[in-house]
């Protein structure tokens, strides 16, 4: 596998359509269109130290519950069920970001970072985007006070008993990492 160009297709400010072509293990030209927040990386590279936005999970530990959120999402046209998330502004690590964004999301505070992912990749097949995991305890009064009038964001805490039957409700949209966390805490009650 080898890629021979990449060609920018529009020019947005928070994402933008590439053309990728490349060469294929049998030795065939193909052509692969994939969206991305900051332009193509150097796909030498293995990893990458900084990810495009931060996604928290966060623990209100004075209420012994796990915080979602309950989005509206354009793209989907409806609700989906997620964690507080955002993209990292320039020069500003994970942790300040994620604070920021729980703030900003649900009111909360972030108190303490359990553990911090590496940067991850959300939807390789689609996009580059790539993000990093805040796992995190909070406190505070959940709260929708500091939200941008293009988003509609709903605060839920969530009990292990609630977790699961979330999951069992029908017609729910869940973010996949929102789902697979989730689904850790309903069976086990850890983050």
């Amino acid at each position: 596998m080898k890629i021979h160009q990449i060609r920018k297709l529009t020019d947005m400010h928070h994402l933008n359509l590439f053309s990728l072509t490349y060469q294929d293990r049998v030795g065939k030209d193909k052509t692969w269109t994939f969206a991305s927040r900051s332009g193509p990386k150097n796909f030498e590279e293995t990893t990458r130290d900084r990810p495009d936005a931060v996604v928290i999970v966060p623990y209100h530990v004075k209420e012994q519950r796990l915080v979602i959120i309950r989005e509206f999402r354009v793209v989907l046209g409806g609700y989906q069920y997620g964690f507080p998330a955002g993209l990292l502004d320039p020069g500003e690590s994970v942790v300040t970001a994620g604070r920021r964004e729980l703030f900003e999301e649900t009111g909360l505070h972030l108190t303490k970072v359990l553990a911090q992912s590496p940067a991850v990749f959300s939807s390789s097949g689609m996009t580059d985007e790539s993000v990093s995991l805040l796992y995190a305890e909070c406190d505070g009064v959940p709260s929708s006070d500091h939200i941008e009038d293009s988003e509609d964001i709903q605060v839920i805490l969530l009990t292990p008993q609630s977790a699961e039957q979330l999951l069992n409700t029908p017609d729910i949209r869940f973010d996949v990492k929102t789902w697979v966390v989730l689904k850790q805490f309903a069976a086990h009650g850890i983050i």
